[in-house]
């Protein structure tokens, strides 16, 4: 949580931290300023106090509402630096980066950078910026355990709320899917026809996902999935936008909305088959139901999450499909790991797969993906069955938004036969 980054910046011996870019669709900043349009900012923080946010005049009202000490660009005469720079950019801003830290009390120590910016930006400031300050050593940190995923592992009652909404929003988007596909008319050669009469298409889905999350007021940053017949096979295909819609195939909709700025996303998958399902389909796809049924029955608080994994792998091997237990990258089969955390990031700690450490468990304030699959894309088909889940402060898993797990749904103007 927030309130452990002082703790864990004690742990990792950082005296400060840097973080650079804009405030939304940017985690590291969003975290500790709440988003808002700020644009190019600079976030600095001492072990042990409050942030300071410097920011452009313009977005001033909007960097006021973080609530954190601010400071303005234009304290900065920006003319005199690039002059003193001779004209170069990355060194003016470098001089300016200078007595920013030196308006904070950050002279020397340990120095970790966060942020979403330009690299090329960041790595030219940074070498000259070295040279101004040596007495500064800058950290870099692995993504999956760096400062901010450690401190976003765990979720306040707040957070929990945001992403529940987002959840609210995601089952009303799949609802709204489920009750226009199956409302269309359906040709002779079993496909869907839009109301003009020609065929509905996967683009055409996608073009009223898209409408749909934006008239609930949240955005997708990170794209979706919504994927049939062999491209339901692939994992993260999103779909060929020319591939029709048809009845008995199978559809992969994966959604991940976030709210708008970049804030809390929900994940979350349902596999359909419209009309009816062949055998082979049905038959996997319960398979794929009844080990996510046996997962929210064995989830266990503290247990490491990859325990989960394996335990899915080897009920799918017990099946004949292939999986990361004993195959390398395979294409078929189960492909992937079991879940992720979810937050401000899509993928967030803890994860689950056989690489990560016993320390990614789910304690207490996690709020995880549950999202077992099979995938045949040879074969036309893919299956996945995702909800995101919250290790609440009593122990217990809770789903945190409910949708039914239907996978054939019938069509309302169309009879088989």
């Amino acid at each position: 949580m927030k309130s452990e980054l002082d703790a864990l910046m004690q742990t990792r011996n950082l005296n400060a931290i840097i973080v650079f870019g804009n405030a939304e669709h940017n985690p590291p900043m969003t975290y500790l300023t709440g988003g808002g349009h700020v644009s190019h900012a600079t976030l600095i923080k001492r072990r042990g106090e409050l942030a300071v946010f410097f920011f452009g005049d313009m977005e001033r009202d909007e960097a006021a509402k973080s609530g954190l000490k601010l400071i303005p660009y234009s304290q900065y005469d920006y003319e005199a630096l690039l002059e003193k720079a001779n004209k170069d950019s990355l060194l003016a801003g470098a001089f300016r980066c200078e007595l920013m830290f030196n308006d904070v009390g950050v002279t020397s120590g340990r120095v970790g950078i966060y942020g979403t910016y330009d690299l090329s930006a960041i790595i030219g400031l940074l070498s000259h910026l070295k040279k101004l300050m040596p007495k500064i050593e800058f950290i870099g940190e692995a993504r999956e355990d760096s400062l901010f995923m450690r401190a976003m592992e765990t979720k306040d009652e707040n957070e929990v709320a945001r992403i529940r909404k987002m959840g609210q929003v995601t089952t009303s988007v799949v609802g709204k899917v489920r009750e226009y596909l199956t409302a269309c008319d359906v040709r002779v050669d079993e496909v869907l026809l839009k109301e003009d009469g020609s065929p509905l298409t996967v683009g055409d889905v996608h073009s009223r996902i898209r409408l749909w999350v934006s008239e609930q007021g949240a955005e997708l940053p990170s794209g979706f999935i919504f994927a049939i017949g062999r491209d339901a096979g692939v994992p993260h295909s999103a779909g060929n936008p020319t591939d029709l819609m048809k009845l008995g195939q199978t559809i992969v909709f994966d959604i991940y909305p976030a709210e708008a700025g970049g804030g809390y996303y929900y994940d979350f998958t349902r596999t359909w088959s419209l009309g009816y399902a062949t055998p082979q389909a049905q038959e996997l796809y319960d398979q794929v139901m009844d080990i996510y049924e046996k997962l929210m029955d064995n989830f266990d608080l503290n247990t490491p999450f990859k325990h989960y994994h394996q335990m899915t792998c080897e009920y799918f091997e017990s099946k004949g499909h292939q999986t990361l237990l004993n195959t390398k990258a395979p294409v078929e089969g189960y492909v992937h790991s079991l879940g992720h955390g979810v937050g401000l990031n899509i993928h967030e700690r803890p994860f689950s797969s056989f690489t990560t450490g016993d320390d990614q468990r789910l304690t207490p304030g996690v709020v995880i993906t549950s999202e077992p699959g099979l995938y045949y894309p040879e074969k036309g088909m893919g299956f996945r069955i995702e909800d995101t889940l919250w290790v609440n402060p009593n122990g217990t898993i809770e789903k945190l938004a409910e949708y039914p797990y239907d996978f054939v749904l019938p069509m309302k103007k169309w009879k088989k036969g």
